[in-house]
């Protein structure tokens, strides 16, 4: 059933995006649980184990995926994330970008387009990306499509936003975190 599924999503968005070289599958909406994962990527350049288990404890996790690192909208995206990772912190959010793309290049992101602000995963194979239905063919490869969750820390997906332009994801993300906050005070 879920690769009848996934074969209908497929064609749907072939057909949508006029058999376009981009073709991606809905998100996991709000309300959904998200899956939990752990990834080897990189803060500030230094490596280590991003384990979304772990990281809920501490607060609500954004979550977003990018298709390519140092890639022209990705750059754009990751910039902007870095300038809101104090506004998320102080809210009790992490913040991670994970990418299927050029996922050698990850330590080099996260140092030099995510400003040593927080941790960017690498996610071989696409695998992460695909529990979160968050795919897109380019160029005969699987790559994450732009898309931004804010998962409390209960597991629920309070955002899902798929635009492939980078400039309302921090927005939306910022929305989404300041509402969950407002309705759960606590001491950061």
């Amino acid at each position: 059933m879920k690769r009848i599924k996934s074969l209908v999503c497929t064609l749907t968005m072939t057909a949508a995006l006029g058999l376009s070289a981009f073709n991606a599958c809905a998100a996991l909406p709000v309300g959904a649980k998200a899956p939990n994962f752990e990834l080897q990527g990189a803060l500030a350049g230094k490596p280590l184990t991003f384990s979304l288990q772990k990281a809920l404890q501490k607060g609500p996790v954004v979550l977003y995926f990018f298709p390519a690192a140092f890639s022209a909208g990705c750059t754009i995206e990751a910039h902007d994330f870095a300038e809101a990772t104090d506004s998320f912190s102080k809210m009790g959010a992490t913040v991670i970008g994970v990418t299927a793309g050029n996922t050698d290049q990850v330590s080099d992101f996260s140092k030099l387009e995510c400003r040593d602000k927080f941790t960017v995963a690498a996610d071989p194979g696409a695998k992460v990306a695909a529990q979160y239905q968050t795919t897109m063919q380019m160029k005969g490869k699987t790559l994450s499509d732009r898309t931004s969750y804010v998962i409390a820390p209960d597991g629920d997906i309070l955002l899902s936003y798929t635009d492939r332009n980078p400039d309302t994801h921090i927005e939306k993300a910022l929305a989404a975190v300041k509402q969950y906050d407002a309705s759960h005070p606590q001491t950061h």
